[in-house]
C-alpha cells in the first residue's frame, strides 16, 4: 500500500536524530509525519503508604511538563522543515505503553522505530509490540548504518511460506512494484507440497511477477549459522535497501526465552527492516 501516514515513536528525551531521519523519509513521499513522544512514567515507591509519596508525585509532575517542553521543540523543529506533520505527548506507565502505542498505530500506516531507541530501552520492546500486535499495521526499524526509505530499489523479501511472511508481501507489494529489485531469500528451505512447494520459493515469485515484480529467488544454505546472520549478509551483498519479513511465526514468548530471527533482526537491524505480523 501507499504510505500517506508514518507514526514515528520516539523517546521524549533523546529524539533529535530520529527526527530528522523522518522527516526526510516522509518528504519525498509527500507523506504526514505523526511524531508520538513518550515518557515512561516513573513507578511508585514501595512501602506502606509509599504511593502517595509527596517526592514521587512531584517528580511525576516534573516529567510531565518536560514532556510538554519536548513536545514544543518538536513542533518547532519541525514546522520549519516543510512537511505536513502533527506532535502529541503521552506520560505512560510502562506496562500500558504498548497498548498506547498501539491505539496511535491504528491511525497510521506504518509505524516507524528510529535507530536512536536503544535496544535495551524498555520503550522499543513496547513500542514494537504495540505497533505489530495491537495495530494490524506494520512496523518499520531503522538502523544507524544506512538511511530508510519508502521507496526502496533493492529488496529482500524474506520467505518460508507461513501467514506473517505472506502477509508482509501483501503489505509491502507496492513498494516492490517500484522496486528496481526483490530477492526472496529462503533459508535451507526443504521441497514440500504442502509447505514451500517442490521448487521452493517458485510460488511467491510467480505471484509476485504477476504483479509486474522484477523477482529472483535464492535458495540459501545457512551452513550453521543463525538465519537472520544469513539474511543480513545476503541484504549486505545485494546492496539491499531494506529488508521485508514477517514478524513472530512463533509465539513472543517462546522467542524472547529461546530466541528467534524476529528478536534477533529487532536486536541487531543490518539495513532497515520492515515487519509484519
Amino acid at each position: 500500500m501507499t504510505y500517506k501516514t508514518v507514526l514515528l515513536v520516539i523517546d521524549a528525551n533523546q529524539n533529535e536524530n530520529d527526527l530528522t531521519a523522518a522527516a526526510d523519509l516522509c518528504a519525498p513521499a509527500n507523506a504526514h509525519l505523526s511524531v508520538l513522544l513518550v515518557k515512561l512514567a516513573v513507578p511508585p515507591p514501595l512501602g506502606e503508604y509509599a504511593a502517595m509519596s509527596v517526592a514521587w508525585l512531584d517528580e511525576r509532575a516534573e516529567d510531565m511538563q518536560q514532556l510538554d517542553k519536548a513536545v514544543e521543540r518538536v513542533r518547532a523543529t519541525l514546522k520549519g522543515l516543510g512537511i505536513s506533520f502533527d506532535a502529541n505527548g503521552i506520560y505512560c506507565e510502562t506496562a500500558w505503553a504498548d497498548d498506547d502505542v498501539g491505539n496511535r498505530a491504528r491511525y497510521a500506516d506504518v509505524t516507524l522505530i528510529g535507530a536512536s531507541l536503544k535496544t535495551d530501552s524498555p520503550l522499543r520492546a513496547r513500542a514494537i509490540d504495540g505497533a505489530l500486535f495491537y495495530s494490524a499495521r506494520p512496523v518499520l526499524l531503522a538502523t544507524n548504518r544506512q538511511s530508510v526509505t519508502l521507496r526502496p530499489k533493492k529488496i529482500v523479501l524474506a520467505w518460508n511460506s507461513t501467514m506473517e511472511a505472506a502477509r508482509a508481501a501483501r503489505e509491502a507489494l507496492e513498494i516492490m512494484e517500484s522496486a528496481e529489485e526483490v530477492n526472496v531469500v529462503l533459508v535451507d528451505p526443504s521441497a514440500a507440497s504442502t509447505k514451500s512447494g517442490d521448487e521452493p520459493g517458485a510460488d511467491v515469485a510467480t505471484y509476485l511477477a504477476r504483479h509486474g515484480i522484477k523477482v529472483t529467488v535464492d535458495r540459501l544454505a545457512s551452513g550453521g549459522r543463525r538465519v537472520d546472520e544469513v539474511l543480513n549478509q545476503h541484504a549486505i551483498d545485494t546492496s539491499a535497501d531494506l529488508i521485508v519479513m514477517g514478524a513472530y511465526g512463533h509465539t513472543r514468548l517462546r522467542e524472547r526465552i529461546f530466541g528467534g530471527v524476529t528478536k534477533a533482526m529487532i536486536e541487531a537491524p543490518i539495513v532497515p527492516v520492515l515487519m509484519v505480523h
